[in-house]
């Protein structure tokens, strides 16, 4: 199938991606260049031949989208002086990459004037440790750390927080590293910088220890990861990666390395490089432009990129010690600190010549082993190996840019993309996302993720951490796209995109190989010592698994639990249960809340308060009383032949319940306040005025019946503490004939009532509690008025007549679809306790799974037990509902919802369990993701070509490129999360 969810990406404007908007401009830029050499000088003469020769191809460069924009070339060009020329890193925002720009040339141009080698030595290796640090967060830190003392000093409310004393550790840290760092550099070129080169020479003894510290920081951060060069099993990894206890014991030994690796990489390497740089003889004489330069680049680079700048230092000293004649023109014309810099453009462009390479070959397999089109594509397959020479001529060109290498449609046809920054999208990160219901569950994890990722990142796991590299993590449906964007001194920027959890078939083919590739790395028992990757052509090498707080979600069919008739039978006396239970408990919790507020001016007296006759004269009830409480049942809420289709007719009834729930502002519970009667909730009222409050939003009542209906007497407790329990006075008001009320007092179980009393623990009274409860269990007032609202409820969920319900009738309720009745319009008026039924109801559904699931319960105590721990630790209703998804941002233990699967024609029930499981974290090909960006870029915009169904947003095992396409920011991609830059500190 051919239907992917290409929907954002082609709907929105395009020309809203400004870095890839030309509307000619460009074009025209380039044409007017030749214009500008109008002086007869011979270097500008040949230099205008040359443009006059190239002006003829840039209608084909433009039109192919190798010309780049201005605004593209011209923080390209700015990210690619900072990060090679200054030392520093690309960031997360154009703003700030500008500011470091400016800052960092400032630094360069500023040590250029120092007079003294000493004071140029310790301005380098000071400002190139302050710059390396993160600043902005640091700033911002701070200001809200003043902020918050200048609060505290008016308001002594406010306690000092653990934010603000850990803030003040990291700057007395890195205070103590800026001192020493100052105190080695100024020491060591002071009194043991020597004039001459030798291989005996202080400088070179710290270049040998340099060689050693490298190779050990790069044994230990490959034992970290699961392969070796992404290539070889590691033979130190857990093998046993499917349990979280049996891989968090296997891993101890790992750990305990990865503190090791973090001390001599954050403390040991940048004192050893800032040792090797200050003893360098360039900087004993004469400040000259490539000095200034060189080793202002070199002493950032020290704290910027730890790892990489110990790999350069220790080329340069091998290198040094191979060729130690002064007659070679790399010791005679080059000082340490350009050779610096020409051996890191030249690592760079290595290892993205590399992944390149890697990724065309990958492009090749891919269209070589797709079936459907490896006819169509062969063609091109063999002309790609024919012209191979050509094909690397382009990978060159492409690396030499630092562009990304686009394959047109993702076919084996590839030409040079322009250069762009590593930030190729418009706006803040972060601020675009398309957003659904799933997107909270990514919100969730994304704590508990970069904790982990923090314990992963300074171990060494997830490999070098270089601004620009892709992760991706997998776990059930979920899929984490996790990016670099800034790298610095003990911290990381990066920024986490949730993509779909929707199965559509390019979706589920590319996830089902992401599984597949996680498995053969973590699941799978290896026999040999050594063992080789099998997804190597993948652009996903695996790197760790991570343990993360989050929710796993469970889907189970209900057939044989929600439609047995023994359970169904069971449910109603259940649901009995229930209702007292949650109403007893809103009532107590509701009196102590109200406690403090509303006191009892006269604790002696008894209170007088309404009562339905539930012990009057008995009347006998006519046959067409009944009648038309079973007429106001709605005909078209009725189960259909089989009882278990869900769907539902809504009626003019129906519509007019859901209005009026929708209505509702729901109060605070424990607020309800009688109506018209505030004043007297326990002293003595007037008749009339209780009369008032009884009959207000009275449904239209049968004359002939309205003794039965309207007799209500004034009746008092007969203990003085059961106001703490009262229920509110206008849920006590009638609906139903008296004998119908009567008659379904017999089902309240009243041995279950009088337990539930006795087990509270909330009151706070002077006098003995258990013999407080015991009067209060005995009132028989009280029991009436709970008889009366739980009967009502249950009659309100149920109706009258008392059959068994249907699967259908559960579900529907279960989602808040009551049938129709005088006692719904009654219900529907109380919206809290229409909540509480609802929420009654709820309980007991899943107490009746849980019966059929573990087994039948042996007492009261259980039940209660059963009762407190779905309060606790359990959210039941609705996936759609508003406060599912504060529940899991509340992280709720567990989640349940009930559902209807109508393609099996089975009920379903989704249980969420919030518990630590393992991640699996893959490194993904940097250039292949640049490369499918690029062309995803190219078509929209150069091509035009916005087909939802077009062949390269397919799905491709190998190139993941659906997945890639998704990971894209908007307009170009659609991730249905996306964080804000996220800052991890690496110590």
């Amino acid at each position: 199938m051919w239907g992917c969810n290409e929907k954002t990406a082609v709907c929105m404007p395009r020309r809203e991606f400004s870095l890839e908007t030309h509307h000619g401009g460009t074009l025209i830029s380039y044409l007017l260049l030749p214009q500008l050499f109008t002086v007869n000088i011979p270097a500008l003469e040949q230099m205008n031949q040359i443009l006059h020769i190239l002006f003829i191809f840039l209608p084909f460069l433009w039109a192919l989208g190798t010309l780049p924009p201005p605004d593209a070339l011209f923080l390209w060009a700015m990210e690619q002086v900072l990060e090679f020329g200054l030392g520093g890193s690309s960031v997360s925002t154009h703003p700030r990459l500008l500011i470091m720009f400016i800052v960092s040339a400032g630094t360069a141009i500023t040590s250029y004037f120092i007079p003294s080698t000493i004071g140029v030595v310790l301005f380098m290796t000071g400002l190139g440790f302050l710059l390396s640090l993160n600043l902005s967060e640091m700033g911002f830190v701070f200001k809200h750390s003043v902020t918050r003392h200048r609060v505290g000093t008016k308001s002594k409310a406010l306690p000092s927080g653990s934010e603000k004393q850990l803030t003040w550790k990291e700057c007395l840290f890195y205070i103590m590293i800026l001192v020493l760092a100052l105190l080695e550099s100024a020491l060591l070129h002071h009194f043991a910088c020597c004039s001459q080169i030798s291989k005996n020479s202080p400088q070179a003894i710290v270049g040998y220890i340099l060689m050693v510290l490298l190779t050990t920081l790069w044994i230990l951060r490959e034992i970290q990861s699961v392969y070796i060069f992404g290539i070889f099993r590691n033979p130190f990894y857990p093998k046993d990666v499917q349990t979280m206890t049996l891989f968090l014991e296997k891993q101890a030994k790992l750990v305990k390395i990865g503190v090791v690796r973090r001390i001599l990489l954050n403390l040991v390497s940048p004192f050893a490089m800032i040792a090797f740089l200050s003893l360098d003889t360039s900087l004993q004489g004469l400040h000259s432009v490539s000095v200034s330069i060189g080793f202002t680049r070199a002493f950032r680079m020290v704290w910027q990129n730890t790892e990489n700048a110990l790999l350069e230092i220790a080329i340069v000293s091998a290198v040094h010690m191979l060729t130690s004649s002064t007659d070679v023109w790399w010791n005679r014309s080059l000082d340490t600190g350009i050779r610096l810099l020409l051996v890191g453009i030249m690592r760079d462009r290595l290892i993205q010549f590399i992944s390149k390479l890697q990724f065309a070959v990958t492009v090749l397999l891919a269209s070589w082993m797709e079936k459907k089109r490896r006819k169509s594509t062969t063609t091109l397959c063999i002309l790609n190996i024919v012209f191979s020479p050509f094909v690397l001529v382009f990978i060159v060109f492409s690396t030499l840019l630092s562009s990304p290498l686009v394959p047109l449609f993702t076919l084996p046809l590839f030409f040079v993309g322009f250069p762009r920054p590593t930030q190729s999208w418009p706006g803040v990160v972060g601020t675009a996302a398309s957003v659904c219901a799933d997107t909270v569950y990514y919100y969730q994890m994304v704590p508990s993720l970069t904790a982990a990722l923090r314990s992963a990142m300074v171990a060494g796991s997830l490999g070098l951490l270089l601004p620009g590299s892709h992760y991706l993590g997998r776990f059930q449906d979920r899929l984490i796209w996790i990016m670099i964007l800034e790298r610095g001194y003990t911290y990381c920027c990066i920024n986490i995109k949730g993509l779909e959890l929707q199965e559509t078939s390019c979706h589920t083919a590319e996830a089902r190989r992401v599984d597949e590739v996680f498995e053969g790395a973590f699941e799978q028992e290896y026999t040999r010592i050594c063992s080789i990757n099998k997804h190597f052509g993948n652009v996903l090498t695996p790197c760790t698994v991570l343990p993360v707080k989050l929710y796993s979600d469970a889907k189970n069919v209900l057939s044989g639990i929600i439609d047995s008739h023994d359970n169904l039978r069971e449910f109603k006396g259940d649901l009995v249960k229930v209702l007292v239970w949650i109403l007893v408990q809103y009532c107590s919790r509701r009196s102590h809340i109200q406690g403090n507020v509303h006191k009892t001016e006269n604790e002696g007296k008894a209170s007088l308060i309404i009562l339905p006759a539930l012990n009057t004269s008995p009347q006998t009830q006519s046959s067409d009383d009944t009648d038309s409480l079973k007429s106001e049942i709605s005909d078209d809420w009725s189960d259909d032949i089989f009882g278990d289709e869900p769907t539902t007719k809504k009626g003019k009834e129906e519509k007019d319940q859901l209005k009026v729930l929708q209505s509702i502002n729901l109060p605070i519970p424990g607020s309800v306040e009688s109506q018209g009667i505030d004043d007297h909730s326990v002293g003595k009222v007037p008749e009339n005025s209780l009369y008032k409050a009884v009959l207000l939003g009275y449904p239209a009542i049968d004359k002939g019946n309205q003794e039965d209906m309207m007799y209500i007497p004034l009746m008092e407790f007969s203990c003085s503490h059961s106001h703490l329990l009262r229920l509110p006075e206008e849920w006590m008001s009638n609906c139903l004939p008296n004998s119908k009320m009567r008659e379904m007092s017999s089902f309240f179980p009243e041995e279950w009532y009088q337990f539930v009393l006795r087990q509270l623990e909330c009151f706070h009274l002077e006098e003995n509690v258990p013999n407080v409860l015991e009067e209060i269990a005995k009132d028989r007032v009280l029991k009436d008025i709970y008889v009366h609202v739980v009967m009502t409820c249950y009659f309100s969920l149920f109706g009258v007549d008392n059959m068994d319900p249907s699967p259908g009738r559960i579900l529907r309720v279960y989602k808040g679809v009551l049938p129709w009745s005088v006692a719904l319009d009654w219900l529907a008026e109380k919206p809290e306790l229409f909540q509480l039924a609802l929420k009654a109801f709820r309980y007991t559904l899943k107490l009746m799974i849980d019966k059929a699931s573990l087994g039948p319960i042996e007492d009261f105590k259980e039940l209660i037990h059963y009762l407190e721990e779905y309060e606790s630790d359990w959210y039941i209703g609705l996936v759609s509902d508003k406060k599912w998804k504060e529940a899991i941002l509340q992280e709720k233990p567990c989640l349940f919802s009930l559902g209807y699967d109508p393609y099996m024609g089975v009920y379903t029930g989704r249980v969420l369990t919030l518990q630590e499981l393992l991640v699996h974290v893959g490194k993904l090909n940097t250039e292949a993701v640049r490369g499918q960006w690029a062309n995803l870029s190219w078509e929209l915009l150069y091509a035009t070509n916005d087909d939802e169904e077009r062949y390269s947003i397919q799905a491709d095992p190998l190139l993941l490129r659906n997945l890639t396409v998704q990971a894209a920011d908007p307009p170009l991609g659609y991730p249905i999360y996306s964080s804000k830059p996220v800052h991890i500190h690496l110590y």
